[in-house]
C-alpha cells in the first residue's frame, strides 16, 4: 500500500487515550496424560503460568508495541491481581495514572491450555455498573489529559465489565468534540445505543448482526446491517471484522454511504484471542497518524493477520507490519 511506511513511521508521534474494561489474562500451560479418577475430566500437569494484559489493557499494549504513546483509564479491585496488572502496565511503559480502584475484584480470565488446546476457562469478575463517584473521577481525568497533554484520538474498549455506560460515552463526547478528537469504540451487544455519535465502531459479525437486528447471512444482509448501524448511530464509519472473510468498511461520503470489502491477510489462524483489540488499536493509531479510513482499515487488517497466527493475546511491532506490507 502506497504511503504505508510513512503512516507507520508517524505512529511514534501519536498519542492515544484508551478507556474501558481492564482485564488480566492468566494462562496456565501444561500437558495431559491421564483422566482424573474423581471425574471424567483430564488432569493437567502444570508446566508454566503466564500473566498478560487483556481487554482495554491489551489495546494499550498494542499501541505501545506499534510505537505509539498511550494512557489507559479503567477500574480494578484492590487485590493481588491489580498488583500484577499494574506491574505489567509499568513494564510496557503504559501510563496507568488513570487506573482507579473499587470494591469489585480485578477482572481475571484464566485459561488452562494443554498441548496447544484450551481445556477450560474460568473468569473472576463483577460486571455491575461502576458508581457515580468513579464515573466522575474517570471523566475528570479524561478532561485533564485532553487539556494538559497532546491527545490525538480516544479508544473506548467495551468488554461489558461495568466501566462503559451511556453516561460515560456522553461525557467523553462532550469533552472530545470541541477538540475534534477521533473516537473509536470496540462494542459489545446490548450497549450499541450508547455509541451514538462516536467516530467509528468495530464490531465482529455476530455483534454487527445483533446490534443491527439483521441476521447477516450473505453480502446483501451484511451491507444492510452496516448501513443501518452507520445511519442509526450517526457514525462516521463502521468497520465489521469478518474472521476468515476479512473486513468490511462502511463510511459516509458526502450524502452517500460507501462500503469496501477487504480480504483477510492471515496465512494461518491459531488463536483469535485479542484480535479485536489489535484491530481497533491499529486502525485508530493509523487514522490518527494521517491515514484515510480505507488505509487505516488495510493496515489494521494486516496487523490482525499477524496476531491470529499466535497463541494467546499478542501484539504487533512496526517492523513486522512493514515486512508483511512490503514496505
Amino acid at each position: 500500500m502506497k504511503g504505508a511506511e510513512r503512516i507507520i513511521e508517524n505512529f511514534k508521534k501519536t498519542s492515544i487515550l484508551v478507556i474501558g474494561d481492564l482485564i488480566l489474562d492468566r494462562y496456565i500451560w501444561g500437558k495431559v496424560s491421564r483422566i482424573s479418577p474423581e471425574a471424567p475430566v483430564p488432569v493437567v500437569e502444570v508446566t508454566r503460568e503466564d500473566f498478560l494484559l487483556g481487554g482495554a489493557a491489551n489495546v494499550a499494549a498494542n499501541i505501545v508495541s506499534l510505537g505509539g504513546k498511550v494512557s489507559v483509564i479503567g477500574v480494578t479491585g484492590n487485590d493481588r491481581a491489580r498488583d500484577v496488572l499494574m506491574r505489567l502496565l509499568e513494564d510496557k511503559g503504559i501510563d496507568s495514572s488513570g487506573v482507579f480502584t473499587d470494591e469489585r475484584p480485578t477482572t481475571v480470565k484464566t485459561r488452562v491450555i494443554a498441548h496447544a488446546q484450551q481445556v477450560v476457562r474460568f473468569d473472576k469478575e463483577d460486571h455491575s455498573k461502576i458508581n457515580s463517584e468513579l464515573l466522575k473521577k474517570i471523566l475528570a481525568y479524561v478532561e485533564h489529559k485532553i487539556k494538559k497533554d497532546h491527545i490525538d484520538a480516544v479508544i473506548i474498549s467495551d468488554y461489558k465489565k461495568g466501566v462503559v455506560s451511556r453516561e460515560l460515552i456522553k461525557g467523553i463526547l462532550k469533552l472530545t468534540r470541541p477538540a475534534g478528537l477521533f473516537v473509536s469504540v470496540d462494542p459489545k451487544v446490548g450497549h450499541f445505543p450508547f455509541y451514538r455519535g462516536v467516530s467509528v465502531i468495530t464490531p465482529n459479525l455476530k455483534e454487527a448482526s445483533e446490534g443491527s437486528g439483521i441476521e447477516i447471512k450473505d453480502e446483501a444482509s451484511l451491507i444492510k446491517a452496516g448501513r443501518k448501524l452507520l445511519k442509526g448511530l450517526s457514525l462516521e464509519a463502521v468497520l465489521i471484522t469478518r474472521g476468515e472473510e476479512g473486513m468490511s468498511l462502511f463510511m459516509r461520503k458526502k450524502e452517500h454511504i460507501e462500503h469496501y470489502h477487504i480480504p483477510t491477510r492471515a496465512k494461518k489462524v491459531f488463536d483469535v484471542t485479542g484480535a479485536g483489540d489489535t484491530v481497533i488499536a491499529t486502525f485508530t493509531l493509523a487514522r490518527a497518524s494521517g491515514a484515510s479510513m480505507i488505509e487505516a482499515c488495510e493496515i489494521a487488517n494486516y496487523a490482525a493477520g499477524i496476531v491470529v497466527g499466535e497463541v494467546g493475546t499478542a501484539t504487533v511491532r512496526p517492523e513486522q507490519l512493514k515486512e508483511v506490507m512490503g514496505c
